[in-house]
């Protein structure tokens, strides 16, 4: 058994679970090595107390679950099964209390669930979850390097397109091509190019606008690769900028800068958002700062915690988040810098390296 499934068994015992069912394949991934997307059939990851954990997957994918889980027991079912029946004799006579990620279990399935495991009761083990997962073991980190060094290069390749004429969505797509050209599963969000006054857009979507000298040129870009996702930001002006769109982008800067300083283990989530945003404000531009300092990165490109100034949970070594301060404003320009943090004993680092010093690209 290894570590992470440990750790939820001891948590299982600490909670008076009788038994739990993992369903998120990406939790099933986390906890086994076994990754897949199972569409509508069922996938799950059943422990019950005092047993071996099973792995239940559709009958086509028992070659891959051999091949690459770390649970020895695996059950497959097939399109004309009914998988709830073989829940149902693994759980046996009489369960009491059954662990479910509610976040995932649909009405449908739960009341089949329901209906299999006859239990006094269920609780949620997302949150549980959620806290295993946001400290990161140095195999993960190593994959999370991993994908911010591909999206860097895409970035690096990416921006010998920028011509005048140019559009958004054409750079897009080409991005989107270097992401599997360089060995990337994919991008771990929707890819965003925004030029001019697009750039004013927080979450702007891509279009036809043509890149143009006097521009401001966002990309807000992430892979996935080894099941783990990266995501930076950085912003550009095109062969000139107007004076204040200079003085954003260095406000923005050094908010950057500050909520990485903030970011140390035994400080709150929150201090790390006031830090970058104690910056803007004091420059003037906090109304156009509106939205959080950063999320969680992993397995997801959003995940816990959110890093909003109420948040005083408590940052723990191994935790990687997002810092990306921003400002907007409509008519005129925005500016944000993203980069992936790793909380660590001594302080905190960055996995993105990407430049973030005041560019100029030519046409």
């Amino acid at each position: 058994m290894n570590e992470a499934l440990k750790h939820l068994e001891q948590e299982m015992t600490a909670e008076g679970l009788d038994a739990l069912l993992v369903t998120d394949p990406k939790h099933v991934y986390y906890l086994t090595g076994f990754a897949s997307n199972p569409h509508e059939r069922f996938l799950g990851l059943l422990l019950v107390r005092g047993e071996e954990p099973v792995l239940v997957v559709p009958v086509l994918d028992a070659e891959s679950a051999h091949a690459s889980s770390t649970v020895s027991s695996i059950v497959t079912h097939s399109d004309t099964d009914d998988p709830y029946s073989l829940l149902k004799s693994r759980f046996g006579t009489k369960l009491g209390k059954l662990g479910i990620e509610k976040e995932h279990v649909s009405v449908a399935r739960f009341e089949l669930l329901s209906n299999a495991a006859q239990a006094d009761g269920f609780a949620d083990i997302g949150p549980l979850l959620r806290r295993m997962r946001a400290i990161k073991s140095p195999g993960e980190i190593e994959r999370m390097e991993h994908a911010a060094k591909l999206v860097e290069e895409v970035l690096r390749q990416g921006l010998t397109h920028v011509k005048e004429g140019v559009s958004e969505i054409e750079l897009v797509a080409e991005l989107e091509y270097l992401m599997k050209k360089l060995g990337a599963a994919g991008p771990s969000f929707d890819t965003m190019v925004l030029s001019g006054t697009n750039t004013a857009l927080p979450h702007g979507v891509p279009g036809s606008r043509l890149i143009a000298p006097g521009d401001l040129l966002m990309f807000d870009l992430g892979v996935f690769a080894d099941g783990y996702a990266s995501d930076i930001t950085r912003t550009f002006a095109v062969e000139r900028a107007d004076s204040e769109l200079v003085r954003i982008y260095d406000t923005v800067l050094a908010a950057n800068e500050a909520g990485i300083a903030a970011a140390k283990a035994g400080a709150s989530y929150g201090s790390v958002d006031l830090a970058a945003r104690t910056v803007i404000e004091e420059a003037g531009y906090g109304s156009y700062f509106v939205h959080r300092v950063g999320h969680g990165l992993g397995m997801d490109t959003h995940e816990y915690p959110s890093l909003h100034g109420l948040n005083e949970d408590i940052m723990e070594s191994g935790n990687v988040f997002t810092v990306e301060p921003g400002i907007y404003v409509p008519g005129l320009g925005g500016v944000r810098i993203e980069d992936e943090v790793l909380v660590t004993e001594g302080g905190a680092r960055t996995l993105t390296r990407f430049p973030k010093g005041w560019t100029v690209l030519e046409l």
